[in-house]
């Protein structure tokens, strides 16, 4: 289960995007999360997402 803080939460997916992951997708389905409700919560914070990259900015 991921973490609902923002901050918290950005940096736990980043982290895994950069060492565990090679797309958003891939992170969502493995662990079950549903990526719309991801990408919404940490576009209230701000961030989003660059698939480029692989992170959130």
């Amino acid at each position: 289960m991921l973490p609902k803080d923002p901050m918290i939460l950005l940096s736990v997916v980043n982290t895994k995007l950069r060492d565990e992951y090679d797309s958003l997708a891939a992170l969502c389905d493995d662990l079950g999360e549903d990526e719309d409700a991801l990408r919404a919560l940490l576009a209230a914070a701000g961030f989003s997402y660059d698939a480029a990259q692989n992170r959130f900015r």
